[in-house]
């Protein structure tokens, strides 16, 4: 994602955040939409999500098992099947919009702020998570529609209209959509490569990066996402194994380096998973509830499992039923927060930097820096596709959401203003913007639990209905 790469984990502490007398007054914008947005990923969403992920898991027979299966069919081509992009397509599509900075920095706050213990939350949120994600591609494929133009549109505000008949509920989505999509989705994803790069210039040439980097990303963007989801699904399918690859191996070159220490790490995962045990930096003395919140947090704001976005790219997939395609949709998760994530808590554990007071930016480049040169390349690579990625996949829900509120006519204007907001993401501040498209990227997950809670059946009947596809009877 990062979906909240940004949003600071503090105001998740208290059932309700106390709202600061300012922001109250209406006074103060900026402290107003960070209390807003803190008290939307609050604790009752937290545990409206993760209780979903079991009870989905429940409700299905533990889905998780049949993993593999996913992953063999996402390399397959379901030439029998109807859609726009392929399998792989579809899914490396949604891992570019669902893999963002939080894969790196986000873990980084989990682990400074719950402790190593957090990871292991984090993690088992990703297995868990694979049930929901499993379930809202079954609504998409199910309860998706051909558009004139031949293409194929689906995702939770379907689901809202054609499966439970609650279309208001399917513009509401719909329009929150739009809303996290310009926001977490691009304008601050752009603001997060610059401000990276920015870095390593001195500050006087910072405003000429942010623009020279800014017409570049535009460019780039421009080429991609008019082309549609084909031209999308193709750069993503090249994108994200790359990025992907790239970042593991450069985890994986770390965790040589610390393989001493390895065995005592993945021992203090699971201990202070279950006793508590925070980093200096992060609240001293905290207790299993803290790290538990830390990690299961990071998990789900990683994943998205729940929040709705990915099956709207589901929708498109070639693929001959429901099933087949939400099997392939679930290992998305998999890569994400089971892999990806849990290295890279690894990486951070095993690094020891943790101990030292350091906050979530200063800890993921101390534990790559201690590869010297090539692990700040790894991790600079990392978080610049990373981000770029999110960008490209975001676009197409935001696309579809528009698309399904004013019809196929606001389809292109609609990618023209995509690509005028990089630009502008780029070269101007964006706090206000970070905290209001969280505050909606969290609202969006409401609409879409409630149709995969009061559709459960309908995906456990579908499940049933094509038992084979989980066991491989082609």
């Amino acid at each position: 994602m990062d979906n909240l790469s940004r949003v600071q984990y503090q105001p998740c502490l208290m059932m309700f955040p106390v709202m600061p007398q300012p922001a109250l007054a209406l006074l103060d914008l900026p402290a107003f939409m960070s209390w807003f947005a803190g008290l939307v990923w609050g604790v009752p969403l937290i545990v409206l999500l993760f209780g979903t992920h079991l009870f989905l898991t429940v409700r299905l027979g533990f889905i998780q098992r049949y993993i593999w299966r996913g992953i063999k069919l996402s390399l397959k081509r379901d030439a029998e099947g109807e859609g726009d992009v392929s399998q792989f397509g579809a899914l490396t599509t949604a891992l570019a919009a669902t893999i963002g900075t939080g894969n790196i920095v986000g873990v980084a706050g989990a682990v400074a702020a719950g402790g190593p213990g957090a990871v292991l939350w984090m993690w088992l949120t990703g297995v868990f998570g694979i049930a929901t994600k499993y379930a809202e591609a079954v609504l998409a494929v199910k309860y998706r529609i051909r558009q004139p133009d031949g293409t194929y549109a689906g995702g939770p505000m379907y689901a809202l209209e054609r499966g439970l008949g609650q279309k208001w509920l399917g513009i509401v989505f719909a329009v929150l959509t739009c809303i996290a999509a310009f926001g977490i989705g691009c304008m601050t994803q752009a603001n997060s490569i610059v401000s990276n790069v920015q870095t390593l210039f001195p500050a006087e040439q910072a405003q000429a990066v942010a623009w020279i980097l800014g017409l570049a990303m535009t460019a780039l963007t421009a080429i991609t996402i008019l082309g549609g989801i084909r031209s999308i699904a193709r750069v993503c399918e090249i994108l994200v194994p790359f990025m992907a690859v790239v970042y593991v191996l450069g985890c994986l070159l770390v965790l040589i380096r610390n393989a001493a220490v390895l065995p005592e790490t993945l021992k203090l995962i699971c201990t202070s998973a279950f006793t508590g045990q925070a980093a200096i930096g992060g609240f001293v003395g905290a207790g299993i509830r803290e790290t538990m919140r830390f990690g299961i947090a990071r998990g789900l704001f990683s994943n998205e499992s729940g929040l709705g976005s990915a099956p709207i790219v589901a929708a498109a997939a070639q693929t001959r039923n429901p099933v087949r395609q939400a099997l392939v949709s679930s290992t998305g998760t998999f890569w994400d927060t089971v892999v990806i994530c849990a290295m890279t808590g690894l990486v951070l554990v095993s690094s020891g930097h943790w101990k030292e007071g350091l906050n979530k930016v200063q800890l993921t480049q101390a534990a790559f820096g201690d590869l010297h040169t090539i692990g700040p390349i790894f991790l600079t690579i990392g978080l610049l596709t990373f981000v770029f990625s999110t960008i490209l996949g975001w676009s197409y829900y935001g696309e579809k959401a528009a698309e399904y509120l004013l019809g196929q006519r606001a389809v292109k204007p609609y990618r023209w203003l995509w690509v005028l907001a990089v630009l502008v993401g780029s070269v101007l501040p964006l706090a206000v913007v970070w905290d209001f498209s969280d505050a909606a990227n969290g609202l969006m997950a409401l609409p879409n639990l409630i149709s995969l809670l009061l559709l459960s059946g309908v995906i456990a009947a579908e499940t049933r209905a094509h038992r084979d596809e989980l066991t491989g009877k082609d």
